[in-house]
């Protein structure tokens, strides 16, 4: 599965962006998707993700309430609205696919596949 992130950019605090991932060719519906952001110098971190089973949603608890994930099979794109962007925010944003369990849906180590990432700078 190659995945492609898209829609990155500057916007100014409080702004909003929305992020897309396509996956061209694959079987995207078996998958499911996440994202996952990291700032110069930091870890990794999750950031959302969709299951493909029942389309329930998972958040980081510094983004909730502020981004929202969806998808859309027929399209094999998932998207990650982000509104309410704060400077620590700013990051190279990845998809990524995999089919993890449930204890790993916020693990780097729960994906397979992974996107090249998406530059998002939000300035104060």
């Amino acid at each position: 599965v190659q995945l492609q992130a898209s829609g990155g950019g500057l916007v100014q605090a409080g702004g909003a962006l929305r992020l897309s991932c396509a996956a061209p060719g694959g079987t995207f519906s078996s998958y499911t998707m996440g994202w996952f952001r990291q700032a110069p110098g930091k870890e990794r971190e999750f950031v959302a993700t969709i299951r493909w089973s029942i389309g329930s949603t998972y958040y980081a608890d510094s983004v909730k309430g502020r981004f929202t994930i969806t998808r859309d099979n027929a399209k094999n794109t998932v998207y990650l609205q982000m509104n309410s962007l704060k400077p620590e925010d700013t990051a190279v944003y990845f998809c990524a696919a995999g089919v993890p369990i449930l204890s790993s849906l916020a693990k780097v180590s729960g994906y397979r596949y992974w996107g090249q990432g998406t530059l998002v700078t939000v300035s104060s």
